[in-house]
């Protein structure tokens, strides 16, 4: 079979929504050749899973199109609380919390923020941007089989308007064929979890009145708890496209023909409490709440992601940040692989690194839908955790499941240990990042002066394509004067930082500079491309017979 290929790619990806286009992103920004196929003619047209988180916008920065993200959220950028309440027009309703960032503290760790921006327009921003760094994008094109063997995957797929079949041969199958996925049955993965927690219709709908009943109340989604009109109301424009989740109950032998025109408008006239409100119907999608888990991610050459290898509540917009940070930890140790700069038990670590995150997540994303009320969710009585105060929204759950989520305010959503490479014992939390102190597990955000581009730019911005040296003369973090960093003849971007606010960022020829300073880095920090901190203490000089020299032409293999 594969002697008669018709196509020959590094990596195949196997869905073509969100987290398969993020996976072409960010494999495209390493300059990974790959082809993409997905059944469907085109991309999503129904507004969902539009909650980004800090972490993920991180990632959509350093692949250089955040601002084009944020361009086509920009109608949503003054939404940012969550409101409850018993109707829209009554006096009950309370803000769960009435801002993402009260204070906007997460400058202190991030240059990025939240960001609002629905699946059916961030998916158009990543098709105009992945053929640009060599991506095949095959939409109507539907995987029908693939074998594998040591050195590669051999698979069928079939052009859904010609019914024309051809033969792709891959290094490497990335699966992002969501929550039913045919490449997770084939590979008979199991999962794990509850299972199916609830079932909602999502229906869109056009009301010019209604934004003079919300008035200037800017919320990303407010609970209407009215018994027999209860459900979920988000804006799409804020001034006349709506979507309202309303529960269904197929268990009750409901069904989507029950769902008609005239129901929809009447609940959600009852709803918002107002009986006049004008509602014109135009669309109606039913989705599935669950909570599971893939039992394994990784078989052989293939790769499982995204909606593929885990499935949660919406409630928080867990589910679409964890798949893209999948994508994202995936990308770049393919790449390294498919470099040469790693051996391929790198890959390895990406179920050890991204299955605990899930199993993690996805209980937190349950554990929000109970605490919320979300409409149709009744969850068993021993697993509805106690109250959890908004100021702390991430304390593990209490009453039930222990989930073991650290630090929802960064979207960084790593346990202790979760990390491959770096201290077993800190925990992944943003909170513990000082330039002076302990530096945890995850690289800190500094801004620095970039004199070659001639804008700021920060310690963030750095962390993609391959390992940063982050360095400063002294002990790791001393903040003493004369900061440097040497170019190392490894495969490595070195850069200095400083104990100030800002600090320089030293070019190319950071060797020369340091030479001429008559100074060395005695402390240093190696950070991975996604970010996080591999080692500290290491010794910074360019020796070939130096420890550092060493870790880094195995540092890879060494995983």
């Amino acid at each position: 079979m594969k002697e008669n290929v018709d196509h020959r790619v590094p990596v195949l990806i196997v869905g073509g929504s969100l987290v398969g286009l993020c996976t072409s992103l960010f494999l495209g920004r390493h300059g990974i050749t790959h082809m993409l196929v997905e059944k469907h003619a085109g991309t999503s047209l129904h507004p969902r899973g539009r909650g980004i988180n800090v972490r993920t916008m991180e990632l959509f920065r350093v692949a250089e199109v955040e601002d084009r993200i944020r361009e086509a959220a920009s109608v949503l950028a003054d939404n940012h609380g969550i409101l409850q309440g018993g109707s829209l027009t009554g006096d009950d309703q309370e803000w769960l919390f009435e801002q993402i960032d009260p204070g906007g503290a997460l400058a202190r760790f991030s240059p990025s923020t939240w960001c609002l921006c629905s699946q059916n327009d961030i998916e158009p921003v990543l098709m105009s941007v992945t053929p640009t760094l060599g991506a095949d994008l095959r939409f109507s094109t539907e995987l029908l089989s693939f074998e594998q063997d040591e050195s590669g995957v051999t698979a069928i797929v079939k052009n859904r308007e010609t019914g024309e079949h051809s033969t792709v041969r891959a290094d490497y199958l990335v699966a992002a064929d969501g929550p039913r996925s045919p490449v997770r049955e084939q590979l008979r993965i199991g999962q794990s979890g509850p299972g199916d927690l609830f079932h909602n219709v999502s229906i869109t709908f056009r009301s010019r009145m209604l934004a003079d009943v919300i008035g200037d109340r800017r919320f990303i989604v407010c609970y209407l708890t009215k018994p027999d009109a209860d459900g979920a109301l988000l804006p799409v424009d804020n001034r006349e496209r709506w979507v309202f989740h309303a529960p269904w109950h197929p268990d009750r032998g409901e069904t989507l023909e029950d769902f008609t025109d005239e129901r929809c408008v009447e609940h959600i006239r009852r709803a918002v409490g107002a009986p006049d409100l004008d509602v014109e119907i135009t669309g109606k999608a039913p989705w599935h709440a669950a909570e599971r888990v893939a039992q394994r991610y990784v078989a052989g050459r293939v790769f499982l992601a995204g909606d593929s290898a885990h499935e949660m509540s919406p409630t928080g917009a867990f589910g679409s940040n964890t798949g893209i940070q999948d994508a994202h930890n995936l990308a770049w140790k393919i790449a390294a692989v498919l470099d040469g700069a790693a051996g391929p038990g790198l890959l390895e670590t990406y179920e050890a690194e991204r299955l605990p995150v899930a199993r993690a997540t996805s209980e937190r994303a349950s554990a929000r839908s109970a605490e919320h009320s979300h409409p149709g969710y009744e969850p068993e009585p021993e697993t509805v955790p106690d109250s959890v105060p908004e100021s702390a929204p991430e304390a593990p759950a209490r009453g039930g499941r222990q989930n073991g989520v650290l630090s929802v305010a960064m979207g960084y959503r790593y346990a202790q240990g979760a990390v491959v490479g770096a201290d077993p014992d800190l925990p992944v939390v943003p909170e513990r990042m000082r330039l002076c102190g302990d530096p945890g597990s995850r690289a800190p955000h500094l801004w620095l002066r970039d004199p070659v581009e001639g804008r700021r730019r920060s310690t963030v911005d750095l962390y993609e394509r391959s390992f940063v040296l982050l360095s400063s003369e002294g002990t790791p973090w001393s903040g003493a004067a004369g900061p440097v960093a040497k170019r190392m003849n490894v495969r490595l971007d070195a850069y200095a930082i400083g104990s100030g606010p800002e600090a320089d960022l030293i070019p190319e020829d950071g060797a020369d500079w340091a030479e001429a300073h008559g100074t060395t880095p005695r402390g240093a920090v190696l950070v991975r491309p996604d970010g996080f901190v591999a080692w500290r203490s290491v010794e910074a000089v360019a020796d070939p017979e130096s420890v550092l020299y060493k870790v880094l032409t195995t540092v890879l293999d060494r995983y």
